[in-house]
């Protein structure tokens, strides 16, 4: 055993002795996550109620970085391949995100601050970059790479 698998096993026995851990659904938000392959990482953070998270990576070496603050935010991810990376953030309320990411190397940077905003991103080919920023009420985002 490697001292980084050693290390992350002795925290989450920690964690879980000393009660950190909280429940995959807390105050109505939902966290659903799937993950095959090896070295796919997840993190995140909810805070605000009835906020939804779905992650789906096939391949290895994916990792999504996600946080919700507010209420009625959506987020889906899935990333098949390798080496994908999504970090996301919103904060206000309804506001959705989509990524699909399918070949290799593909990375998405999104950053929503307000209410009612959509943001999509779709990148089939290998070595794909997507960074969108949104401010305010109402805005759309569509971006499609191949």
């Amino acid at each position: 055993m490697t001292i980084f698998r050693t290390l992350t096993a002795a925290t989450l026995a920690l964690a879980v002795v000393a009660g950190g851990l909280a429940p995959a659904q807390a105050g109505n938000s939902r966290v659903h996550i799937e993950q095959w392959g090896s070295h796919n990482s997840v993190g995140g953070g909810q805070s605000g109620y009835k906020q939804r998270l779905r992650v789906h990576q096939d391949g290895r070496g994916n990792h999504v970085i996600s946080t919700q603050d507010g209420a009625r935010n959506q987020t889906v991810i899935g990333q098949s391949g390798r080496n994908n990376c999504v970090d996301s953030n919103q904060q206000g309320r309804r506001n959705l995100t989509g990524v699909a990411q399918i070949g290799n190397s593909n990375c998405a940077d999104i950053d929503v601050r307000g209410r009612n905003n959509a943001v999509g991103v779709i990148q089939i080919g290998n070595g794909n970059s997507a960074t969108t920023t949104q401010r305010g009420n109402g805005n759309v985002a569509v971006i499609v790479q191949e």
